[in-house]
């Protein structure tokens, strides 16, 4: 759980309740609340803040174990029950010496539970919204992920003609007024012919991560095993694909290719 969902708990739960006991305004937990003593709004004021405390403490241990803990909803759902039951104890106990101070004799398990039926019946509203609203951003955010790591080629009259994974992309080669995108799908090794600069390319690949190796080369960083000389003495990246083809590396692109790996 990250920041984002502690700070909605914290304030939505607390304020739903607040706001539920004072606009819907049940009639058994007004009565149960007000004590028929006109103490409505202070202790319902004193059980939000109860409220707000346990939610507070729950999430600030649930944020600091985030990474040693990777909740299914099935534990997650239980987290949230164990949250309200905290709460019933909590505000069973305040309600339990409230109606003591004023003269009546309560037991204090029975008012646990009226205190965990109501909390219950109101509080699964505000729980069930905020998860909702986070699942829906967390949807948004692997969307927006996903759609980063997609490379678009367009041709020189900024048509788009290939959509592949930055991934995926092994290397690009120039030949005359075209280039050959050389990517992997299945295992296997495939090309493309693009009508397309090198020049036109740099700023998407720069983007993405495919940097320039040779005067007609981009290669993809990620796929490269290893940079050595071959016989003739020439710089060449050996990518880890056992089908692809060895690409020269100029000195001046040398430095920086070799720092990226």
């Amino acid at each position: 759980m990250g920041t984002l969902s502690m700070f909605m708990h914290i304030v939505a739960v607390p304020v739903f309740f607040l706001l539920f006991i004072f606009l819907y305004r049940s009639p058994w937990m007004i009565e149960y609340i007000d004590m028929g003593t006109n103490r409505l709004t202070l202790n319902t004021m004193m059980m939000t803040c109860i409220i707000a405390g346990v939610v507070c403490i729950s999430r600030m241990i649930m944020y600091e174990c985030r990474s040693a803990m990777r909740m299914q909803w099935v534990w997650y759902v239980l987290w949230i029950i164990t949250e309200v039951v905290f709460m019933a104890l909590f505000c069973g106990l305040y309600m339990a010496l409230m109606y003591r101070g004023a003269g009546e004799t309560v037991w204090y398990f029975p008012t646990v539970g009226k205190c965990l039926a109501f909390l219950l019946g109101t509080l699964i509203y505000p729980y069930v919204c905020v998860n909702l609203v986070l699942e829906a951003t967390k949807l948004d955010e692997r969307t927006e992920a996903a759609e980063e790591g997609l490379v678009r080629f367009f041709d020189n009259t900024h048509r788009l003609k290939l959509v592949i994974s930055d991934e995926a992309i092994l290397f690009i080669q120039a030949e005359e007024n075209y280039v050959r995108v050389h990517y992997v799908d299945n295992e296997k090794i495939k090309e493309y012919v693009l009508r397309n600069s090198m020049r036109a390319l740099e700023e998407p690949m720069h983007r993405h991560g495919i940097v320039r190796c040779q005067r007609s080369y981009y290669v993809n960083p990620r796929h490269v095993k290893v940079l050595r000389k071959d016989k003739e003495g020439m710089i060449v990246a050996e990518l880890d694909h056992p089908m692809a083809k060895p690409i020269p590396v100029s000195p001046k692109y040398y430095e920086h290719l070799n720092n990226l790996l």
